[in-house]
Order: C-alpha cells, then sequence, then structure tokens
C-alpha cells in the first residue's frame, strides 16, 4: 500500500490496495490512520458493487441506515443504506435518486442530525464529459484561520443547522415551517472525537443563525466564516475518474459540487458511516 497526498491541505490516495478482495487487518489500521491525518481518501479505479462498497465501508465503522425526511421525499429506496446521487431520469419521469444536477454549495453531511455522520463514502459510476467536480474544505485549518477577536467570541456559542434538500440557497428562518424540516443546534466549534483537534462546523448551505444572537450579528459573523471556510488554500477539487471511491470525514471537512452539463448522466452510489453527538 502507498499513501499520495494530494493536496498540501486535506486529501491522499491510497494505491496498491483492491477492494474487491478482504483487506487485512494491518492494511485496514494503516487506512484508518491515513483517514485521521489526511481527512478525504481517494481509491481510483476500483470495481465496485454493492457487497464490496458495504466491505470498503466497514473498515471505517457501522454503516449508517437511510433517514427518510422530515418534510419531502428526494427520491430513492430506504430499505437499502445506499443512496443513488444523480441527475438521471427514469422512463417514467421519475428522477432515480437524490440531489439532480448541477452546482450545491460547501456543507457538512447530517449536520442537522443530533448525532452527525462520521463520513461519507461516494462511488461513481457514471460521469459527465466535464464538470461534477466535489470539493473539500479542511474546517481544522478554518478554524486556525479564524481571527482571534472573532475566535473569541463564539467559543461556546451554537449554530442553528438546517436541511431541506436545497442546493444553492439559505433557507429564509421567517418562512420556514420547523416542523418539516431537519435541524439541530450544534457547536460551531467542534472537538473531534478521535483525534481531540478543534474543527470549525458551520457551513454556507446549512448553517442558518448562531443561537441567540441577533440577526445581524449572526449574519455578519457566518459571512466571514463561510469565507473563511471557502479558502481556496485550504481546498482540494477531487476530479472524478470512473471507479473512484472517495472517503471524507464529516466532522472536520465540507463539501460543495462543481456544476456539470443537465443534459448528461452523472451516477454516484453513497453510504455514510454512523456518528455520535458533537461536542465543545
Amino acid at each position: 500500500m502507498e499513501i499520495v497526498k494530494v493536496h498540501p491541505a486535506l486529501g491522499a490516495e491510497i494505491r496498491g490496495v483492491d477492494l474487491t478482495r478482504p483487506v487485512d487487518e494491518a492494511t485496514q489500521k494503516a487506512i484508518s490512520k491515513a483517514f485521521d491525518d489526511n481527512i478525504v481518501l481517494v481509491f481510483r479505479s476500483q470495481n465496485l458493487d454493492e457487497k464490496t462498497q458495504l466491505a470498503a465501508a466497514r473498515m471505517f465503522g457501522e454503516v449508517a441506515v437511510r433517514v427518510r425526511p422530515a418534510g419531502r421525499d428526494p427520491g430513492g429506496d430506504y430499505d437499502t443504506p445506499f443512496m443513488m446521487v444523480t441527475n438521471i431520469i427514469r422512463p417514467d419521469g421519475k428522477p432515480l435518486g437524490s440531489f439532480g444536477d448541477g452546482e450545491m454549495w460547501f456543507h457538512h453531511d447530517t449536520s442537522y442530525y443530533p448525532e452527525p455522520h462520521r463520513a461519507t463514502l461516494l462511488y461513481s459510476m457514471k460521469l459527465p464529459t466535464w464538470g461534477g467536480n466535489t470539493c473539500f474544505s479542511n474546517m481544522y485549518m478554518a478554524y486556525d484561520n479564524i481571527p482571534r477577536k472573532l475566535r473569541d467570541r463564539l467559543e461556546g456559542q451554537k449554530v442553528l443547522q438546517i436541511h431541506d434538500y436545497l442546493r444553492r440557497e439559505r433557507l429564509d428562518l421567517g418562512k420556514v415551517d420547523m416542523t418539516k424540516v431537519r435541524h439541530q443546534e450544534q457547536p460551531v466549534f467542534i472537538t473531534h472525537p478521535r483525534t481531540g483537534k478543534k474543527a470549525l462546523y458551520i457551513s454556507r448551505l446549512m448553517s442558518a443563525r448562531i443561537v441567540g444572537w441577533s440577526k445581524e450579528e449572526s449574519e455578519d459573523a457566518l459571512a466571514q466564516l463561510f469565507d473563511i471556510s471557502e479558502d481556496p488554500s485550504i481546498v482540494y477539487e477531487h476530479e472524478w475518474g470512473l471507479g473512484d471511491l472517495v472517503i471524507w470525514d464529516n466532522w472536520c471537512s465540507i463539501h460543495a459540487r462543481k456544476d456539470f452539463p443537465r443534459d448528461q448522466e452523472r451516477l454516484m452510489r453513497r453510504l455514510t458511516i454512523v456518528g455520535q453527538a458533537m461536542s465543545f
């Protein structure tokens, strides 16, 4: 096995591992350490079916079950842990899976759960001729880059995280029915349960309001944090190849999807890993 850094801020490619075959214990431990160290791992050109993707996921923990949204159904099968992330439309006119086409802003997966999932695994099955890259940002570095005065104000504060399957806009709290969207108050800064390091835990797509702050104070602080969290110097952009399996740590990274042609198919198979409650 070889571990090759793909970006100075985060991300590593794991070479010499065929995930269609059983992975021995020593290699699994090395992969687990590489994950803690690099936040994002890339396994190129894998030929995975559902069984072998599940086996790969279990190296990182318990596979999470799909939870039906509180408000509206984004489509797909809830009798399987897999989510199909796709813009493909079936002959009956219904989407095959979730999240359609186009750009999707930076976010943590399941930050709106009481126990956010630890990791996400995405496997590429069909790709457009261009676009659809996934960008990942290092939220340890984002935390370190917050000006001291602002960081001191935000220590011990919470942020309201909300998700309603939007992709390129924030929810208007004055118009949303909170009973119909999943939401959760989370620490603005978390201590990563495995590494013990501090990470910024906000995102442009899902962070709605700093709890207890006025709207103006909250919006001003969040605008600064969004810009810090999306600083290009701490972002790795992954250009997908067919058969790529990418796993990322949802507790210390945010990710975004770039635009791609709406008339071309893009099909990804997704799993998540069970997590736990976040703490300061």
